[in-house]
């Protein structure tokens, strides 16, 4: 089993897929981000009431990536952009809303996965797709088992990348609250 401190093999294409695979998992709850803030809330909407565009740029970028664009620092800042809409969604969004804006800009910031053996790392190639069942979970309080859906949808749609780099990762590491439960049973299933 690698440790912290060993470097893995990490290609191009390998980022591709998990940047994709991250962005797809997003995508399906853009819609919870977007109907979970208030029309009209400055620091989320234009004047015209359009919701913030934020995350969903960050998710199209990150599908830009994959199909083959440049790593570039837009690409970067597209991450910080849907990670600061999450923080200014806790105080005026829902709960899902902050984890569907979360998922975006993990989605994004997959393409920057860094060729470390660190557990750490882990977050990085599943947190789109824990943060995208956690989204769904709050949004969804009626129903418990949607949890287990979106997480068996996230495994049954992940390329061959995710595993044979979460294959190459220590396991995912403790704590992380709710989300960290969904990473740490993402890891389990797609190893």
């Amino acid at each position: 089993m690698p440790n912290d401190a060993d470097s893995i093999e990490l290609g191009e294409h390998e980022l591709r897929e998990i940047a994709g695979y991250a962005a797809q998992c997003a995508r399906r709850v853009l819609p919870l981000y977007e109907r979970g803030l208030p029309v009209g809330a400055p620091a989320t909407s234009d004047a015209a009431g359009v919701p913030d565009a934020r995350p969903r740029a960050a998710v199209e970028a990150a599908e830009a990536f994959a199909a083959g664009g440049r790593r570039t620092s837009a690409l970067r800042q597209a991450a910080w952009a849907a990670y600061k809409a999450a923080q200014e969604a806790q105080e005026t969004g829902t709960p899902a809303a902050v984890d569907a804006a979360r998922a975006a800009s993990h989605a994004a910031a997959a393409a920057f996965l860094h060729p470390k053996a660190s557990a750490h790392q882990v977050k990085h190639v599943l947190g789109a797709a824990a943060h995208a069942a956690r989204a769904e979970e709050l949004a969804s309080e009626a129903e418990p088992g949607i949890t287990v859906g979106t997480l068996e949808w996230a495994r049954r749609h992940r390329p061959d990348a995710v595993t044979a780099v979460l294959r190459r990762l220590p396991a995912a590491p403790p704590g992380g609250g709710r989300v960290g439960e969904l990473i740490r049973a993402l890891d389990a299933a797609l190893r």
